[in-house]
């Protein structure tokens, strides 16, 4: 990236980053608590606002702000009450950064109040926003989540519940997993290809929609299923009900879900996370191995793969970078010697682990490679006498439409470079990449269920010129 994102931190600020979280509840409680919850769990996924709708009976009552959950929610002082609710947590990866974008977005249409939560992003929605205010809708914000709930809205309005879901799949491109609160109603979608995670689970308190699965642990739930590509379900009192179903021409499950984006705990599509990651790392000692005195990872998101390689190397695994978790959020940093600053506070070597070892420093992915440079370079300034880099994904080359704020194409380091040329900028002794075929080995998909885009330019959905010219001229 050519800076950090607001709110970023910067050393993960350097890494793609996902929009949002996704979160419904439907019970005999109040849904308040138990939104809040899961939206906390999946802090990750999303620091930049936060939100939540709930029918009260009469009305849909919103609250959304920027910052944390804990920023814009006090359980004390709130007065949102109802059994039916979603939420939203929010990175920006269309639309701008004002609460006014943020979600949920909520609707009073002809079929009463519609709140919809959104994790992904509509490639056509400049298109249909253009449509539609032709028709007379009038648009509040530039979020394409905004755009899908009036498409949503009008399709319902016009043909009914069961038709209006099937003719919104068909006029949407792009992805989107969605917690849909109609009235005292809940409905979770999930595009046609699958390409972000949308799971439902059960506890004694109701039913959870979650983007991932480690949100309905944290309610003490159970996880009934995920909710299939194409595939709209009513969570009912008698359980699930599928309202419509749109078969895709493939699934394309985001692989960054995998090396990156979801918490270790969470199991997405039937595939635990952690699992895949040391599997990732496993793959990278086989296909790339090293001679070396220890393996330290990139904390934190270089753990599970540093795990794996030391696994099948035998090379000791050992923590030699120490993060402090308890520094300040950082936003945007003017000059390079803030980043490398703000680095230094939130990131430091141990200096009698690392002096006079051969390292094999670990992390999951590479994007601008600033970050890593400046790793590097400390990793030498305290002693290390060997550094090599193993980075646990594929090299990443194209931007992202599906709601990773991967944009640019001069974002990418790997981009018309050779791993040498690349190693020779971040200063390694060596370097190297877990191949594409080690991914889906480690992953347990293959092409024709896994979205590889931003590794191939190839993608499951196909991309207007227009929207291509647009993206990479931010």
């Amino acid at each position: 990236m050519d800076s950090l994102p607001p709110g970023s931190d910067p050393i993960d600020g350097q890494k793609p980053s996902e929009d949002c979280a996704v979160v419904g509840f439907k019970g005999r409680i109040n849904a308040y608590e138990p939104i809040i919850t899961a939206l906390r769990t999946l802090q990750h996924r999303g620091q930049e606002s936060a939100g939540m709708a709930v029918f009260d009976g009469r009305k849909t009552v919103l609250k959304k702000g920027r910052g944390l959950v804990t920023d814009v929610f006090n359980p004390a002082t709130d007065s949102i009450k109802g059994k039916v609710g979603v939420g939203h947590t929010r990175y920006s990866t269309a639309g701008s950064k004002d609460v006014i974008d943020a979600g949920p977005f909520v609707i009073n249409s002809q079929v009463g109040f519609i709140s919809l939560s959104h994790n992904g992003e509509i490639v056509n929605a400049d298109e249909l926003k253009e449509e539609m205010k032709k028709e007379g809708v009038n648009f509040q914000s530039d979020s394409d989540t905004e755009v899908l709930l009036a498409e949503l809205s009008r399709n319902i309005s016009k043909y009914g519940l069961k038709k209006g879901f099937e003719v919104s799949m068909n006029t949407l491109r792009g992805a989107y997993a969605c917690a849909v609160g109609i009235n005292d109603r809940l409905f979770a979608m999930r595009d046609p290809n699958g390409i972000r995670p949308l799971i439902v689970g059960k506890n004694a308190d109701g039913y959870i929609i979650a983007s991932e699965s480690c949100a309905i642990d944290a309610l003490d739930g159970t996880i009934i299923r995920n909710v299939e590509p194409g595939e709209v379900v009513e969570l009912t009192d008698d359980g699930l009900k599928t309202i419509a179903l749109h078969e895709g021409e493939k699934t394309a499950h985001c692989m960054f879900e995998y090396v990156y984006f979801s918490r270790p705990d969470s199991t997405i599509d039937g595939i635990n996370v952690y699992m895949a990651r040391v599997k990732m790392g496993m793959m990278l000692a086989k296909e790339s191995p090293v001679e070396a005195d220890m393996v330290i990872p990139v904390p934190d998101s270089g753990r599970s793969q540093a795990i794996g390689f030391s696994m099948q190397s035998g090379i000791p695994y050992t923590e030699g970078l120490m993060k402090n978790r308890y520094s300040e959020r950082t936003f945007i940093m003017p000059t390079q010697s803030d980043r490398k600053a703000a680095i230094r506070l939130k990131l430091n070597p141990v200096r009698e682990v690392i002096s006079g070892k051969r390292i094999v420093l670990v992390d999951d992915s590479i994007v601008r490679g600033n970050t890593m440079r400046f790793i590097v370079s400390m990793m030498r300034k305290y002693g290390a006498k060997e550094v090599h880099v193993r980075i646990g994904s594929p090299h990443i080359i194209a931007p992202c439409y599906f709601g990773v704020d991967m944009k640019t194409k001069d974002q990418f380091i790997a981009r018309g470079k050779t791993d040498a040329e690349i190693n020779s900028e971040i200063g390694a002794d060596s370097l190297a990449f877990l191949s594409i075929d080690g991914l889906k080995e480690a992953i347990g998909l293959d092409e024709n269920n896994l979205c590889l885009g931003c590794l191939t330019g190839t993608y499951p959905i196909d991309i207007s010129k227009k929207l291509a010219e647009k993206i990479t001229q931010y």
